[in-house]
């Protein structure tokens, strides 16, 4: 019926069978921006968001949300990470964060879902305890960079993309 992987032959969704493919070693990275008003990322800079270290509690969020992507996105498969990072970092013309997430695991199947979904958390963390300053900030640009291992190999995001 389709070449998606999620649909049987009849068009039911159901979870992917990864029985018996081969565990190896497999790794995603995702990015993503959030951008705001150059007074927000200076309080954000300076510390002087009432809720604490905005950047500390984004990158703890988006730790906790790559391990448990399989709880939120109904079709993925519950995978024991080997390894996650977060990092976020003031874009130098002031106009928000960038964030990217990377996912490793030895797994059956890939982690690409974990980091972006580390990804988007610790950018709706950032929203979240900077919107009493600044509720126009835009969450942008979530998307894959990178992702290897497994039957399909590697892919990377061309740099015009």
């Amino acid at each position: 019926m389709s070449n998606l992987p999620h649909l049987n032959e009849t068009g039911e969704v159901h979870i992917v069978d990864v029985g018996d493919k081969d565990s190896t070693r497999r790794v995603a990275l995702a990015e993503g921006r959030i951008l705001m008003h150059p007074e927000t990322l200076a309080a954000i800079r300076e510390q002087r968001i009432k809720k604490g270290d905005v950047l500390a509690v984004a990158r703890v969020a988006g730790l906790m949300a790559a391990k448990k992507t399989w709880e939120t996105v109904p079709l993925c498969h519950p995978i024991q990470l080997t390894h996650a990072e977060v990092t976020l970092e003031p874009l130098n013309d002031g106009s928000g964060v960038h964030c990217t997430g990377r996912t490793e695991t030895v797994e059956r199947t890939g982690v690409e879902m974990e980091a972006i979904n580390a990804v988007q958390a610790a950018l709706l963390t950032v929203y979240d305890m900077c919107k009493g300053m600044d509720r126009g900030m835009e969450i942008t640009g979530v998307r894959l960079v990178h992702k290897s291992g497994g039957k399909s190999g590697t892919w990377e995001r061309d740099q015009g993309e």
